[in-house]
């Protein structure tokens, strides 16, 4: 009798978890129990990470204070600095958040330290620098000088500003905010999962983020807003985009940014997202990449009854927004720091080394043949 395999550990329910979850009946993705639409509509970001990072949406008092130690943390070190600053420019910014987050660990004192106290000033840390930290080679990689973070700015506001040396318009800053909370978190996805992997060992959470950060890289996860914009511009104008992707689906080929494992009936976060993408189009004055989203959308529900993810409105979205295309990952990067910290959170405290097992498919067992007559 043959052994049930789960690949991808699909429909496997591996632990227990206070932090995320779809709920069915009101077809939403919650943190702590509230809707993200919900948050987005009445939260800034930063009451978001307190929210996930806390188990309680914040009062005034916990919020301002929060917000003081986040910009308080900001600066890094001239050593993190130096080695940004030494990274080929063509590396892929996924790479320099890694390397950044692992320096890191390297020069804080409390690394060995995993006690709950502990590991969220740590957290705290990595949560103010990375931002810093890419931003800072966003500016390298052009040839232009770095500009330290602002502390008189939120979140969001100081990201811009690192990059661009300008805040834009509100609305643009809320679009902004809005993508960060619902990057915030997605329970057991691949890249938690590997936090949670990682920390099982008792290993440090700079290390557990770091392998996040990795595993976020590829396009199957993370990098699908990334490919998203790749084939936008392979379509290059909105009359192309109908028979752009007939002939895709034709081919068989994979569109990204398109279903979701946990999603039966559409990425409950895709209307609030896509809201916000036509608020940007509208002010940027482009109605190009929303034209293409429409068409490409259409035909990917008419023909193979497949919605959109998250990944499809944000992709040009941060792209009328100025970002480059191979940045869009990190800045999801920046947000799911929150999540990733509150699943390790979780494994720490009630832990089990995760070791499953396989099912060996290889050779019986030979008997070993010395080299001389082989």
């Amino acid at each position: 009798m043959s052994e049930d395999i789960k690949k991808g550990l699909m429909g496997v329910t591996v632990d227990e978890t206070e932090i995320s979850k779809v709920m069915p009946e009101i077809n939403s993705l919650t943190y702590r129990g509230y809707a993200a639409q919900d948050l987005c509509a009445n939260c800034k970001f930063e009451e978001v990470a307190f929210l996930i990072l806390n188990g309680e949406l914040p009062n005034r008092k916990k919020l301002k204070d929060f917000e003081k130690q986040e910009k308080k943390d900001r600066d890094l070190s001239k050593n993190l600095i130096d080695a940004i600053k030494k990274i080929p420019k063509k590396a892929h910014p996924m790479d320099v958040a890694r390397t950044a987050v692992s320096i890191m660990g390297l020069e804080d004192k409390e690394t060995k330290d995993n006690s709950s106290k502990a590991n969220m000033r740590k957290v705290m840390r990595i949560f103010a620098k990375t931002p810093v930290a890419l931003a800072a080679f966003y500016r390298i990689r052009k040839g232009k000088k770095i500009i330290p973070p602002k502390k008189t700015l939120s979140f969001s506001e100081n990201f811009f500003h690192m990059c661009f040396g300008k805040v834009p318009n509100k609305e643009i800053v809320k679009a902004f905010d809005v993508s960060l909370i619902l990057y915030a978190e997605h329970s057991f996805n691949v890249s938690t999962f590997t936090a949670r992997t990682i920390t099982s060992s008792l290993s440090d959470i700079h290390g557990a983020i770091t392998g996040a950060i990795a595993s976020l890289k590829g396009p199957l996860h993370g990098g699908a807003n990334e490919e998203v914009m790749h084939m936008m511009r392979k379509i290059k104008k909105p009359e192309n985009a109908y028979k752009w992707i007939n002939k895709a689906l034709d081919n068989k080929s994979v569109v990204m940014g398109f279903g979701h494992r946990v999603y039966k009936s559409g990425d409950s976060r895709v209307p609030t997202m896509r809201e916000y993408f036509g608020k940007v189009a509208k002010i940027k004055k482009d109605k190009k990449f929303e034209k293409i989203y429409n068409t490409v959308e259409k035909v990917m529900i008419e023909r193979k009854n497949i919605h959109p993810n998250v990944d499809y409105p944000t992709g040009p979205t941060y792209h009328l927004m100025g970002f480059d295309t191979d940045f869009f990952t990190p800045i999801f990067v920046i947000s799911r720091i929150t999540g990733w910290s509150a699943h390790i959170f979780e494994q720490y405290a009630s832990n089990k080394l995760i070791r499953p097992l396989a099912s060996y498919k290889g050779s019986k067992h030979r008997k070993v043949v010395h080299l001389k007559n082989r």
